[in-house]
This record gives structure tokens, sequence and C-alpha cells, in this order.
């Protein structure tokens, strides 16, 4: 729910565990509590998108039997995998250009015992009219940090689990050139396009290929984006990174963005989520300032976490 400051301060100091988003001039004010947040002015609230920098996004996690929060840098990030506890749930957010962000969208897909502890969570921003630092807190010190994440350990009462689900309006054409890449990277000049090697960027412009489309990587009948941040004279620069040996197309044309959004997030069907986010890009490209996605309702995000990192996806997490 979309609060004041002074709603969600009572909040904090009611002893409520929280998941907190707003702009990092309300997250630094806030009393030291049973808390993490992100820095984020965009958000999906009941009424629709909005960019607010006097409101918070606040997420009662009222479900938790206990809670634990740590942070970590680019050298102990997956430390999450053996501190979570048994039966839980690990809410996680990474600050948006750092290099634990980094690590994490590099290694996680490798990390098998991420499989077994559901974790969900996002990358933080700023306002795209600025500059600033993305940053992470940690509200039991109110340190805040823009290279370190943070995580919330969640117990989960017995007998219900966590189930971490996306919404994704991309698919790939199995008629399209097939594109993979010799190596891990977030910035790539060469690619092979049906095995043959090729300058991405130009291949890009001499094709005309809309960039607001990812690359998709069909992973058993779920599709994982990778959406293109630039394109310049030479390399292709990346929002999450390319995998040596998987076989990507870029996805086909969505004609009605937020249509399509909108029929794939009711045929999901969650009844009650405790988490959701949404990607910048879907902000931005499916114009959702003022339209609703009922029932996911959260932050908007440079990035989404659903085991690992994911680009233009809707997450969200239901307990059952």
């Amino acid at each position: 729910m979309l609060v004041s400051f002074d709603e969600a301060s009572a909040l904090i100091r009611a002893g409520k565990t929280l998941h907190i988003a707003a702009d990092d001039s309300l997250l630094s004010r806030l009393p030291t509590g049973k808390w993490i947040g992100g820095t984020t002015p965009y958000f999906i609230a009941e009424s629709g998108g909005v960019l607010s920098k006097e409101k918070l996004y606040v997420n009662e996690l009222s479900f938790a039997e206990d809670a634990a929060v740590a942070v970590y840098g680019k050298y102990n990030i997956f430390q999450i995998v053996e501190e979570c506890f048994e039966n839980g749930l690990t809410m996680l957010i990474l600050p948006y250009g750092s290099k634990v962000a980094e690590k994490y969208a590099r290694e996680a897909p490798y990390v098998e015992e991420l499989l077994l502890h559901p974790t969900v969570g996002w990358v933080s921003g700023h306002d795209l009219n600025t500059d600033e630092n993305a940053k992470v807190y940690d509200g039991t010190t109110g340190k805040s940090y823009s290279d370190k994440a943070v995580a919330m350990y969640l117990k989960l009462p017995e007998g219900k689990n966590a189930m971490i689900s996306i919404v994704n309006i991309f698919e790939d054409d199995k008629a399209d050139p097939v594109i993979t890449f010799d190596e891990n990277a977030l910035e790539v000049t060469r690619c092979r396009v049906n095995g043959r090697e090729t300058d991405l960027a130009a291949y890009i412009r001499e094709n005309h290929i809309d960039t607001q489309m990812p690359l998709v990587a069909d992973c058993n009948g779920v599709y994982i984006n990778v959406s293109v941040k630039s394109v310049g004279d030479k390399s292709v620069g990346l929002y999450a990174p390319v995998f040596k040996g998987i076989e990507y197309r870029f996805a086909t044309r969505v004609s009605n963005y937020v249509e399509e959004l909108n029929g794939r997030i009711a045929a999901a069907g969650a009844e009650k989520p405790v988490f959701s986010c949404n990607c910048i890009l879907n902000y931005l490209y499916g114009d959702l300032e003022g339209k609703k996605t009922p029932l996911y309702t959260g932050p908007v995000t440079f990035g989404e976490v659903a085991y690992q990192l994911l680009n233009q996806t809707l997450t969200y997490c239901e307990i059952v």
C-alpha cells in the first residue's frame, strides 16, 4: 500500500515486519525497526502507476513467524543460501549499477542451492531525470548502501510454502534467427546469428530491430528476457547478462503492450500476492502511469529477482 511518511513511521514503531520502497529523501528519515528498503520513486499503486517522492510503498509481511536482516557485498552475496530459514522466503534488494548486483546477475543461474530456497526481490533505482545513486536500506540500523545488497529472511509457518512466479508478455518466433554468444556478458560486440559470427550492433541496425523487444531465451517453456540498454557504434549494452551456450531470439513485436500485460496478469490468477514488483521498462514502454494492474501493486524496479535476475517482467510471490 502507498502511504504517507507518518503512516510508514507508525508501522515501524509498532514493530511490524516491513518491506519498503520509496525515494531516498523519505527512506533516509525513517526510524529504525524491522524493515528493509530500496530506492525508487515509481510505483504501481491501487490507483495505478505513479511517480511520487512524497509517498512510500509498504508491504506488511504479517505472514512471517520470524525475520532477520543481513547485508552482503559482492564477495559474499551467495551466503544468502546458507543463512536463510529452512522453511522460509528470502527477500533481496540489490542497488542498480553496483558490483554486487552485477555479481548476482552473472552467477545466480549457476548457484544450484538457490532453487532450494525461495528468493524474490528487486533492483533499486532512482528518478530517471536525475543521476542519483540507487540505494538499499537495512532498517534495523538505518544504514544505507549503494554497493551492498540487503536481505530479509522470513520464516514461514509450518505447512506453508513460498511460490514465486513471473508475468512475461514476450515470446519468440521459432522461425527467427537464433542468436548465441561465446561468453557471458553485460556488454556485447560479437555474437553468432544462426552460427555465423556477426556484429550485434550492426545486426540490430540493419534489421531495424525494435529494442523495446528484449532478447528472449526459451528455458523449458519459460521465457527469460535480456533487455537492451543501449546500442552503440560497436557494442550493445544489456540490463542483464547473456550466457554462453544459450539460444536467444529477439521477442516478437507486442502490438498493444498494456492490453497484453493485463491479459497475462488475468491469466496468472494469483489470489493474494504478498509481494510484487514491475520493471521500469514495462512502466515506460507500456505507459503504465495511471493504469492499474489489479492485485499486483508494488515498486517499479530496475530489475526483478525470481531466484535469478530478470528484466521486463512482473514478479510476484504467494504464500500457499
